[in-house]
């Protein structure tokens, strides 16, 4: 990933490292509230439902939002199929395969 910023605002890196922290606190928030329904601080049994509904539902958006993140960063990697591809090391063996054939030369 890039860091710093341009006229466009600040880089992808900045922005999904502050994503990343609020989904960390969104399921900090989500932890303590399923704690408290646990231990029944609520006034009637239609609130706790509501509020586990509630919190199954938010705790899927984070789900949701952290595996879009990961896609992000795979395709900022080049990570293609599970492979990371590896330009560098493929501009390298084309270089050394070229270098060959000159050295090779035409034989004749």
């Amino acid at each position: 990933m890039t860091t710093g910023n341009t006229a466009e605002g600040p880089k992808t890196e900045l922005m999904v490292d502050q994503a990343m922290g609020l989904l960390g606190a969104i399921v900090a928030e989500i932890n303590a509230s399923m704690e408290r329904l646990k231990q029944n601080q609520f006034d009637e049994l239609k609130d706790a439902t509501r509020s586990y509904r509630d919190l199954r539902q938010a705790l899927l958006m984070v789900f949701e939002e952290r595996a879009k993140v990961a896609k992000l960063d795979k395709l900022e990697a080049g990570v293609a199929y599970d492979y990371a591809l590896d330009l560098d090391a493929a501009r390298d063996e084309i270089g050394r395969r070229l270098a060959r054939l000159r050295d090779a030369g035409t034989g004749g």
